[in-house]
Protein backbone atom coordinates (compact mmCIF):
# COMPACT_ATOMS: atom_id res chain seq x y z
CA UNK A 1 0.00 0.00 0.00
CA UNK A 2 1.41 3.33 -1.01
CA UNK A 3 1.82 5.75 1.89
CA UNK A 4 0.85 9.29 1.04
CA UNK A 5 0.33 12.84 2.17
CA UNK A 6 -3.14 14.09 1.30
CA UNK A 7 -3.88 17.80 1.00
CA UNK A 8 -7.16 19.26 -0.13
CA UNK A 9 -6.41 22.74 -1.39
CA UNK A 10 -3.38 25.00 -1.18
CA UNK A 11 -0.06 23.68 0.07
CA UNK A 12 1.26 27.07 1.10
CA UNK A 13 2.55 27.28 4.63
CA UNK A 14 1.05 24.01 5.93
CA UNK A 15 2.50 22.88 9.24
CA UNK A 16 0.10 20.75 11.27
CA UNK A 17 1.02 21.45 14.90
CA UNK A 18 1.18 18.60 17.38
CA UNK A 19 -0.33 20.74 20.12
CA UNK A 20 -4.00 21.60 19.97
CA UNK A 21 -4.82 24.83 21.77
CA UNK A 22 -8.04 26.63 22.42
CA UNK A 23 -9.75 27.81 19.30
CA UNK A 24 -8.51 31.20 18.18
CA UNK A 25 -10.58 34.28 17.43
CA UNK A 26 -9.99 33.81 13.71
CA UNK A 27 -11.98 30.59 13.50
CA UNK A 28 -15.62 29.75 14.13
CA UNK A 29 -15.35 28.84 17.83
CA UNK A 30 -18.43 29.90 19.74
CA UNK A 31 -20.81 29.07 16.89
CA UNK A 32 -23.89 27.02 17.70
CA UNK A 33 -23.44 23.27 17.93
CA UNK A 34 -24.76 21.63 14.75
CA UNK A 35 -27.11 18.74 15.50
CA UNK A 36 -27.10 15.99 12.83
CA UNK A 37 -30.60 15.24 11.54
CA UNK A 38 -32.25 12.22 13.17
CA UNK A 39 -33.43 9.54 10.74
CA UNK A 40 -35.63 6.65 11.85
CA UNK A 41 -34.75 3.46 10.00
CA UNK A 42 -37.60 1.02 9.29
CA UNK A 43 -38.02 -2.32 7.56
CA UNK A 44 -40.92 -1.33 5.33
CA UNK A 45 -39.05 1.25 3.23
CA UNK A 46 -35.28 1.59 2.79
CA UNK A 47 -33.33 4.48 4.25
CA UNK A 48 -31.02 5.85 1.57
CA UNK A 49 -27.48 6.65 2.71
CA UNK A 50 -25.30 8.14 -0.04
CA UNK A 51 -21.56 8.76 0.09
CA UNK A 52 -21.11 12.15 -1.61
CA UNK A 53 -18.60 14.95 -2.09
CA UNK A 54 -19.31 18.09 -0.09
CA UNK A 55 -17.98 21.37 1.26
CA UNK A 56 -17.74 22.61 4.83
CA UNK A 57 -16.74 26.01 6.24
CA UNK A 58 -14.81 25.12 9.37
CA UNK A 59 -12.85 28.37 9.63
CA UNK A 60 -14.58 31.64 8.80
CA UNK A 61 -15.97 31.60 5.27
CA UNK A 62 -13.20 29.40 3.88
CA UNK A 63 -14.73 26.23 2.47
CA UNK A 64 -13.00 22.88 2.69
CA UNK A 65 -13.71 19.96 0.39
CA UNK A 66 -14.98 17.03 2.42
CA UNK A 67 -17.09 13.86 2.20
CA UNK A 68 -20.43 13.07 3.78
CA UNK A 69 -23.26 10.57 4.07
CA UNK A 70 -26.34 12.10 2.41
CA UNK A 71 -25.17 15.56 3.49
CA UNK A 72 -22.12 17.74 2.97
CA UNK A 73 -20.15 16.48 6.01
CA UNK A 74 -20.53 13.45 8.30
CA UNK A 75 -23.92 11.75 8.23
CA UNK A 76 -27.35 11.81 9.85
CA UNK A 77 -27.92 10.09 13.17
CA UNK A 78 -29.57 6.78 12.34
CA UNK A 79 -32.06 5.47 14.90
CA UNK A 80 -32.88 1.77 14.90
CA UNK A 81 -35.06 -0.18 17.32
CA UNK A 82 -34.33 -3.38 19.16
CA UNK A 83 -36.44 -6.29 17.98
CA UNK A 84 -37.11 -4.71 14.59
CA UNK A 85 -35.39 -4.95 11.23
CA UNK A 86 -33.70 -1.91 9.72
CA UNK A 87 -33.39 -1.66 5.95
CA UNK A 88 -30.49 0.41 4.59
CA UNK A 89 -29.76 1.29 0.97
CA UNK A 90 -26.14 2.46 0.80
CA UNK A 91 -25.11 4.22 -2.43
CA UNK A 92 -21.66 5.33 -3.55
CA UNK A 93 -21.56 8.56 -5.59
CA UNK A 94 -17.79 8.97 -5.18
CA UNK A 95 -14.99 8.02 -7.56
CA UNK A 96 -13.48 5.57 -5.05
CA UNK A 97 -14.73 2.37 -3.40
CA UNK A 98 -16.24 2.58 0.08
CA UNK A 99 -17.87 0.30 2.63
CA UNK A 100 -20.55 0.88 5.27
CA UNK A 101 -19.29 -0.63 8.53
CA UNK A 102 -21.91 -0.72 11.28
CA UNK A 103 -19.53 -0.29 14.20
CA UNK A 104 -20.76 -2.23 17.23
CA UNK A 105 -23.74 -3.92 15.55
CA UNK A 106 -24.22 -7.68 15.95
CA UNK A 107 -24.82 -8.64 12.33
CA UNK A 108 -23.44 -11.44 10.08
CA UNK A 109 -20.09 -10.89 8.37
CA UNK A 110 -21.61 -10.20 4.97
CA UNK A 111 -23.55 -7.27 6.49
CA UNK A 112 -20.75 -5.97 8.73
CA UNK A 113 -19.16 -3.66 6.13
CA UNK A 114 -15.54 -4.73 6.45
CA UNK A 115 -12.85 -4.33 3.76
CA UNK A 116 -14.06 -7.37 1.81
CA UNK A 117 -17.50 -5.89 1.10
CA UNK A 118 -16.57 -2.93 -1.08
CA UNK A 119 -19.22 -0.77 -2.71
CA UNK A 120 -17.83 0.33 -6.07
CA UNK A 121 -18.36 3.83 -7.49
CA UNK A 122 -21.89 4.12 -8.84
CA UNK A 123 -23.07 1.00 -6.99
CA UNK A 124 -25.63 0.43 -4.26
CA UNK A 125 -25.95 -2.10 -1.45
CA UNK A 126 -29.39 -3.04 -0.11
CA UNK A 127 -29.31 -4.55 3.39
CA UNK A 128 -31.88 -5.49 6.00
CA UNK A 129 -30.23 -5.54 9.44
CA UNK A 130 -31.87 -7.55 12.22
CA UNK A 131 -31.44 -5.47 15.37
CA UNK A 132 -31.38 -7.60 18.50
CA UNK A 133 -28.97 -6.10 21.01
CA UNK A 134 -29.04 -3.62 23.91
CA UNK A 135 -29.99 0.01 23.39
CA UNK A 136 -26.95 2.23 23.14
CA UNK A 137 -24.76 4.61 21.15
CA UNK A 138 -23.02 3.09 18.14
CA UNK A 139 -21.69 4.53 14.89
CA UNK A 140 -21.04 3.85 11.22
CA UNK A 141 -18.11 4.64 8.93
CA UNK A 142 -16.38 3.60 5.73
CA UNK A 143 -13.82 0.79 6.14
CA UNK A 144 -11.85 0.03 2.90
CA UNK A 145 -8.38 -1.35 3.53
CA UNK A 146 -5.67 1.27 3.11
CA UNK A 147 -8.14 4.18 2.92
CA UNK A 148 -10.16 3.99 6.15
CA UNK A 149 -8.15 6.74 7.84
CA UNK A 150 -8.51 9.17 4.95
CA UNK A 151 -12.20 8.49 4.29
CA UNK A 152 -13.25 8.78 7.95
CA UNK A 153 -11.10 11.88 8.34
CA UNK A 154 -12.83 13.53 5.38
CA UNK A 155 -16.26 12.83 6.83
CA UNK A 156 -17.60 9.34 6.08
CA UNK A 157 -18.83 8.72 9.63
CA UNK A 158 -22.01 9.19 11.63
CA UNK A 159 -23.74 8.23 14.88
CA UNK A 160 -26.15 5.31 15.18
CA UNK A 161 -28.59 4.87 18.07
CA UNK A 162 -30.42 1.72 19.12
CA UNK A 163 -33.55 2.23 21.22
CA UNK A 164 -35.46 -0.36 23.22
CA UNK A 165 -39.10 0.62 23.47
CA UNK A 166 -39.76 -2.24 25.86
CA UNK A 167 -37.26 -1.11 28.46
CA UNK A 168 -38.50 0.70 31.55
CA UNK A 169 -35.04 2.29 31.86
CA UNK A 170 -35.90 4.55 28.91
CA UNK A 171 -38.45 6.38 31.07
CA UNK A 172 -35.68 7.39 33.51
CA UNK A 173 -33.55 9.20 30.93
CA UNK A 174 -33.66 12.37 28.81
CA UNK A 175 -34.77 11.38 25.32
CA UNK A 176 -35.54 14.63 23.45
CA UNK A 177 -32.96 14.45 20.68
CA UNK A 178 -30.86 17.58 20.30
CA UNK A 179 -32.40 19.24 23.38
CA UNK A 180 -31.57 17.15 26.46
CA UNK A 181 -30.23 14.08 24.59
CA UNK A 182 -27.30 15.49 22.64
CA UNK A 183 -25.03 13.66 20.13
CA UNK A 184 -21.37 14.78 20.20
CA UNK A 185 -19.08 13.48 17.45
CA UNK A 186 -15.61 14.54 18.57
CA UNK A 187 -12.79 14.80 16.00
CA UNK A 188 -9.49 16.60 15.60
CA UNK A 189 -8.59 18.16 12.27
CA UNK A 190 -5.70 20.03 10.65
CA UNK A 191 -6.13 22.87 8.16
CA UNK A 192 -4.13 24.69 5.54
CA UNK A 193 -3.94 28.50 5.59
CA UNK A 194 -6.83 28.54 3.15
CA UNK A 195 -9.06 26.50 5.43
CA UNK A 196 -8.78 23.19 3.56
CA UNK A 197 -8.39 19.90 5.39
CA UNK A 198 -4.89 18.42 5.52
CA UNK A 199 -4.12 14.75 6.12
CA UNK A 200 -0.82 12.89 6.42
CA UNK A 201 -0.36 9.13 6.89
CA UNK A 202 3.43 9.00 6.45
CA UNK A 203 6.29 9.06 8.93
CA UNK A 204 5.30 10.22 12.40
CA UNK A 205 1.63 10.53 11.41
CA UNK A 206 1.71 6.81 10.59
CA UNK A 207 3.56 5.71 13.70
CA UNK A 208 1.56 7.64 16.32
CA UNK A 209 -1.58 8.11 14.23
CA UNK A 210 -2.59 11.40 12.64
CA UNK A 211 -3.39 14.24 15.08
CA UNK A 212 -4.92 17.52 13.96
CA UNK A 213 -4.57 20.97 15.49
CA UNK A 214 -8.28 21.82 16.01
CA UNK A 215 -11.00 19.99 17.92
CA UNK A 216 -14.22 19.75 15.90
CA UNK A 217 -17.62 18.75 17.34
CA UNK A 218 -20.34 17.71 14.87
CA UNK A 219 -18.38 19.69 12.27
CA UNK A 220 -17.90 22.90 14.31
CA UNK A 221 -14.81 24.16 16.15
CA UNK A 222 -15.40 24.49 19.92
CA UNK A 223 -19.10 25.38 19.57
CA UNK A 224 -21.75 26.42 22.12
CA UNK A 225 -24.95 24.61 23.05
CA UNK A 226 -27.93 25.88 25.04
CA UNK A 227 -29.38 23.29 27.42
CA UNK A 228 -32.38 23.19 29.78
CA UNK A 229 -31.93 23.70 33.55
CA UNK A 230 -32.09 20.03 34.50
CA UNK A 231 -30.58 16.65 33.60
CA UNK A 232 -28.87 16.56 30.20
CA UNK A 233 -27.62 13.42 28.45
CA UNK A 234 -24.43 13.77 26.41
CA UNK A 235 -23.57 10.98 23.99
CA UNK A 236 -19.83 11.25 23.33
CA UNK A 237 -18.24 9.48 20.35
CA UNK A 238 -14.47 9.72 19.82
CA UNK A 239 -14.40 9.69 16.00
CA UNK A 240 -10.81 10.99 15.81
CA UNK A 241 -8.28 8.94 13.89
CA UNK A 242 -5.89 8.58 16.82
CA UNK A 243 -6.40 11.14 19.59
CA UNK A 244 -7.31 10.12 23.14
CA UNK A 245 -9.50 12.48 25.19
CA UNK A 246 -10.00 12.82 28.95
CA UNK A 247 -13.30 14.67 29.08
CA UNK A 248 -14.00 16.84 32.13
CA UNK A 249 -15.57 20.17 33.02
CA UNK A 250 -13.42 23.25 33.46
CA UNK A 251 -14.63 23.79 37.03
CA UNK A 252 -14.22 20.14 38.09
CA UNK A 253 -17.99 19.62 38.13
CA UNK A 254 -19.00 15.98 38.58
CA UNK A 255 -21.27 14.01 36.28
CA UNK A 256 -22.58 10.45 36.03
CA UNK A 257 -21.53 7.87 33.46
CA UNK A 258 -24.54 5.76 32.47
CA UNK A 259 -23.40 3.82 29.39
CA UNK A 260 -20.31 2.65 27.55
CA UNK A 261 -19.75 1.27 24.06
CA UNK A 262 -22.60 -1.23 24.03
CA UNK A 263 -25.34 -0.23 26.43
CA UNK A 264 -26.29 0.95 29.89
CA UNK A 265 -24.30 0.28 33.05
CA UNK A 266 -26.08 -1.42 35.98
CA UNK A 267 -26.19 1.96 37.75
CA UNK A 268 -24.86 5.50 37.16
CA UNK A 269 -21.20 5.96 38.14
CA UNK A 270 -20.18 9.31 39.61
CA UNK A 271 -16.94 10.76 38.20
CA UNK A 272 -15.24 13.97 37.16
CA UNK A 273 -13.09 12.64 34.27
CA UNK A 274 -13.87 10.06 31.59
CA UNK A 275 -11.29 8.84 29.07
CA UNK A 276 -12.17 7.86 25.51
CA UNK A 277 -9.78 6.22 23.06
CA UNK A 278 -10.56 6.30 19.32
CA UNK A 279 -13.92 4.65 18.47
CA UNK A 280 -15.05 4.43 22.11
CA UNK A 281 -18.38 5.90 23.20
CA UNK A 282 -19.80 6.97 26.52
CA UNK A 283 -23.08 8.46 27.71
CA UNK A 284 -23.04 10.84 30.68
CA UNK A 285 -25.73 12.68 32.63
CA UNK A 286 -25.01 16.26 33.70
CA UNK A 287 -27.19 18.22 36.11
CA UNK A 288 -27.55 21.85 34.96
CA UNK A 289 -30.20 22.80 37.52
CA UNK A 290 -27.80 25.34 39.10
CA UNK A 291 -27.95 27.37 35.87
CA UNK A 292 -24.17 27.70 35.51
CA UNK A 293 -22.35 27.81 32.18
CA UNK A 294 -19.71 25.09 31.88
CA UNK A 295 -17.04 24.15 29.38
CA UNK A 296 -16.32 20.57 28.43
CA UNK A 297 -12.54 20.27 28.07
CA UNK A 298 -9.77 17.69 27.72
CA UNK A 299 -6.02 17.83 28.31
CA UNK A 300 -3.81 17.33 25.27
CA UNK A 301 -3.14 13.64 25.97
CA UNK A 302 0.28 12.51 24.65
CA UNK A 303 0.62 9.19 22.84
CA UNK A 304 1.37 6.56 25.46
CA UNK A 305 4.58 4.57 24.99
CA UNK A 306 5.42 1.31 26.72
CA UNK A 307 7.48 1.70 29.88
CA UNK A 308 5.73 4.91 30.92
CA UNK A 309 7.16 7.15 28.18
CA UNK A 310 5.15 9.40 25.91
CA UNK A 311 5.68 9.67 22.17
CA UNK A 312 5.97 13.32 21.28
CA UNK A 313 7.00 14.40 24.76
CA UNK A 314 10.52 15.60 25.55
CA UNK A 315 13.55 13.80 24.11
CA UNK A 316 11.50 10.92 22.69
CA UNK A 317 9.42 13.35 20.63
CA UNK A 318 12.52 15.13 19.32
CA UNK A 319 14.22 11.84 18.49
CA UNK A 320 11.16 10.64 16.57
CA UNK A 321 11.14 13.83 14.51
CA UNK A 322 7.91 15.33 15.82
CA UNK A 323 7.67 19.04 15.19
CA UNK A 324 6.23 19.97 18.59
CA UNK A 325 5.65 18.04 21.79
CA UNK A 326 2.25 17.53 23.38
CA UNK A 327 1.52 19.54 26.49
CA UNK A 328 -0.57 17.60 29.05
CA UNK A 329 -1.16 20.86 30.95
CA UNK A 330 -2.87 22.40 27.90
CA UNK A 331 -6.66 22.14 28.10
CA UNK A 332 -8.51 21.73 24.81
CA UNK A 333 -11.87 23.46 24.62
CA UNK A 334 -14.42 20.93 23.41
CA UNK A 335 -17.84 22.49 23.97
CA UNK A 336 -19.44 25.35 25.94
CA UNK A 337 -22.78 24.49 27.56
CA UNK A 338 -25.01 27.44 28.52
CA UNK A 339 -28.27 27.09 30.43
CA UNK A 340 -31.39 28.51 28.81
CA UNK A 341 -34.03 28.99 31.49
CA UNK A 342 -36.72 29.18 28.80
CA UNK A 343 -36.12 25.52 27.92
CA UNK A 344 -38.05 22.93 29.90
CA UNK A 345 -36.10 20.05 31.41
CA UNK A 346 -37.83 16.68 31.00
CA UNK A 347 -35.84 15.15 33.87
CA UNK A 348 -34.76 16.84 37.10
CA UNK A 349 -33.70 13.77 39.11
CA UNK A 350 -30.88 11.32 38.50
CA UNK A 351 -31.78 7.61 38.19
CA UNK A 352 -30.33 5.30 40.83
CA UNK A 353 -30.12 2.04 38.86
CA UNK A 354 -31.01 0.49 35.50
CA UNK A 355 -32.95 -2.72 36.08
CA UNK A 356 -32.76 -3.88 32.46
CA UNK A 357 -29.15 -2.99 31.72
CA UNK A 358 -27.27 -5.80 29.93
CA UNK A 359 -25.32 -8.13 32.19
CA UNK A 360 -22.44 -10.40 31.15
CA UNK A 361 -23.73 -13.90 30.41
CA UNK A 362 -21.02 -15.52 28.33
CA UNK A 363 -20.68 -18.89 30.07
CA UNK A 364 -17.40 -20.68 30.63
CA UNK A 365 -14.63 -20.01 28.07
CA UNK A 366 -13.47 -23.02 26.07
CA UNK A 367 -10.19 -21.62 24.74
CA UNK A 368 -7.74 -18.74 24.92
CA UNK A 369 -6.21 -16.84 21.99
CA UNK A 370 -3.33 -14.39 22.08
CA UNK A 371 -2.89 -11.30 19.90
CA UNK A 372 0.34 -9.27 19.90
CA UNK A 373 0.06 -5.80 18.29
CA UNK A 374 3.34 -5.19 16.45
CA UNK A 375 4.90 -1.82 15.58
CA UNK A 376 8.38 -3.02 14.58
CA UNK A 377 7.78 -4.73 11.24
CA UNK A 378 8.99 -4.11 7.70
CA UNK A 379 11.45 -1.22 7.75
CA UNK A 380 10.48 -0.54 11.35
CA UNK A 381 9.77 2.72 13.11
CA UNK A 382 13.02 4.50 12.29
CA UNK A 383 12.65 3.57 8.62
CA UNK A 384 9.23 5.19 8.59
CA UNK A 385 10.69 8.33 10.15
CA UNK A 386 13.09 8.51 7.21
CA UNK A 387 10.27 8.36 4.70
CA UNK A 388 10.13 4.61 4.07
CA UNK A 389 7.20 2.25 4.32
CA UNK A 390 6.39 0.62 7.64
CA UNK A 391 4.24 -2.50 7.76
CA UNK A 392 2.47 -2.86 11.09
CA UNK A 393 0.90 -6.11 12.13
CA UNK A 394 -0.61 -8.53 14.61
CA UNK A 395 1.15 -11.71 15.73
CA UNK A 396 4.04 -10.95 13.42
CA UNK A 397 1.89 -10.72 10.27
CA UNK A 398 0.70 -7.65 8.42
CA UNK A 399 -2.89 -7.72 7.15
CA UNK A 400 -3.58 -9.77 4.02
CA UNK A 401 -7.09 -9.75 2.56
CA UNK A 402 -6.47 -13.22 1.13
CA UNK A 403 -5.59 -14.82 4.48
CA UNK A 404 -7.93 -15.96 7.27
CA UNK A 405 -6.05 -15.49 10.52
CA UNK A 406 -8.40 -17.18 12.99
CA UNK A 407 -11.32 -19.63 12.85
CA UNK A 408 -13.90 -19.24 15.61
CA UNK A 409 -16.80 -21.52 16.51
CA UNK A 410 -20.30 -20.05 16.55
CA UNK A 411 -21.67 -19.60 20.07
CA UNK A 412 -18.47 -20.61 21.92
CA UNK A 413 -16.99 -18.34 24.59
CA UNK A 414 -13.28 -17.51 24.45
CA UNK A 415 -10.75 -15.39 26.31
CA UNK A 416 -8.70 -13.16 24.07
CA UNK A 417 -5.45 -11.82 25.47
CA UNK A 418 -4.16 -8.73 23.65
CA UNK A 419 -0.72 -7.24 24.24
CA UNK A 420 1.01 -4.24 22.71
CA UNK A 421 4.62 -3.37 22.01
CA UNK A 422 6.04 0.18 21.79
CA UNK A 423 2.79 2.09 22.41
CA UNK A 424 -0.84 1.78 23.52
CA UNK A 425 -3.61 0.86 21.07
CA UNK A 426 -7.45 0.76 21.02
CA UNK A 427 -8.35 -2.81 19.94
CA UNK A 428 -11.70 -3.30 18.20
CA UNK A 429 -13.51 -6.57 17.45
CA UNK A 430 -16.25 -6.71 14.82
CA UNK A 431 -19.59 -8.49 15.11
CA UNK A 432 -20.04 -8.63 18.88
CA UNK A 433 -19.70 -6.94 22.26
CA UNK A 434 -17.33 -8.26 24.91
CA UNK A 435 -16.52 -7.98 28.60
CA UNK A 436 -13.14 -6.59 29.63
CA UNK A 437 -11.75 -8.93 32.30
CA UNK A 438 -8.39 -7.34 33.08
CA UNK A 439 -5.92 -4.66 32.05
CA UNK A 440 -2.25 -5.19 32.89
CA UNK A 441 -3.21 -8.04 35.21
CA UNK A 442 -5.69 -5.98 37.24
CA UNK A 443 -9.32 -7.03 37.25
CA UNK A 444 -11.76 -4.60 35.62
CA UNK A 445 -15.04 -3.82 37.35
CA UNK A 446 -17.85 -4.51 34.90
CA UNK A 447 -20.11 -2.00 36.66
CA UNK A 448 -17.82 0.85 35.56
CA UNK A 449 -17.37 -0.22 31.93
CA UNK A 450 -20.34 -2.30 30.78
CA UNK A 451 -20.17 -4.21 27.52
CA UNK A 452 -17.50 -2.99 25.09
CA UNK A 453 -16.37 -3.37 21.49
CA UNK A 454 -13.11 -1.38 21.91
CA UNK A 455 -10.53 -2.04 24.64
CA UNK A 456 -7.58 0.24 25.43
CA UNK A 457 -4.43 -1.89 25.44
CA UNK A 458 -1.67 -0.07 27.30
CA UNK A 459 0.44 -3.16 27.95
CA UNK A 460 -2.04 -6.04 28.05
CA UNK A 461 -5.75 -6.74 28.31
CA UNK A 462 -8.03 -9.77 28.53
CA UNK A 463 -11.54 -9.85 27.10
CA UNK A 464 -14.34 -12.43 27.27
CA UNK A 465 -15.95 -12.77 23.87
CA UNK A 466 -18.57 -14.84 22.04
CA UNK A 467 -19.95 -14.59 18.49
CA UNK A 468 -23.58 -15.41 17.75
CA UNK A 469 -23.60 -14.59 14.03
CA UNK A 470 -21.71 -16.31 11.19
CA UNK A 471 -18.93 -14.79 9.12
CA UNK A 472 -17.62 -16.72 6.11
CA UNK A 473 -14.26 -16.48 4.31
CA UNK A 474 -15.76 -14.25 1.61
CA UNK A 475 -16.84 -11.68 4.24
CA UNK A 476 -14.97 -12.33 7.49
CA UNK A 477 -15.01 -10.24 10.64
CA UNK A 478 -12.05 -7.98 11.53
CA UNK A 479 -10.04 -7.37 14.68
CA UNK A 480 -7.71 -4.39 14.55
CA UNK A 481 -6.21 -1.33 16.16
CA UNK A 482 -8.62 1.58 15.81
CA UNK A 483 -5.86 4.12 15.33
CA UNK A 484 -6.87 4.30 11.70
CA UNK A 485 -3.36 4.84 10.31
CA UNK A 486 -2.25 1.67 12.13
CA UNK A 487 -5.19 -0.27 10.72
CA UNK A 488 -4.45 0.94 7.19
CA UNK A 489 -0.77 -0.02 7.60
CA UNK A 490 -1.66 -3.61 8.45
CA UNK A 491 -2.41 -3.84 12.20
CA UNK A 492 -5.50 -5.88 11.43
CA UNK A 493 -6.54 -9.50 11.12
CA UNK A 494 -9.64 -11.32 9.93
CA UNK A 495 -11.52 -14.32 11.19
CA UNK A 496 -14.42 -16.56 10.29
CA UNK A 497 -17.25 -17.71 12.56
CA UNK A 498 -19.04 -20.98 11.80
Amino acid sequence: MERRKFLLGALAGLAAPAVVGRASASDDSGSSLPIPPLVDVHESSPTLLEAINGERAFIGHQRARVLGWSQSYLGPTLRMRRGRAARMLVANRLDRAITSHWHGLHVPGWQDGGPQTLIAPGSRLDQTLEIEQPAGTYWYHSHPHGETGEQVYLGLAGMLLIEDAGSSDTELLPVEYGVDDIPLIVQDRAFTRRGELAYDDDGMALMQGFRGDKVVINGAISPKKHVPPGIVRLRLLNASNSRVYRFQFDDGYEFHKIAGDAGLLPAPVRMDVVELAPAERVEILVDFSDGRTRQLVSPDVPVSMMGGGMMGNGSMGRMMGQGASSDPDQMLLILTLEVDQAKKASKIALPTLFSQAPSPDFGEPVRRRKFQLNMMMGMGMMGAMLGGKADLGINGKTYDMGRIDETVRLGETEIWEISADMMAHPFHVHGTSFQVLSQNGRRVDYASTGLKDVVWVDGSAEILVRFNHPAGPDAPYMYHCHILEHEDAGMMGQFTVS
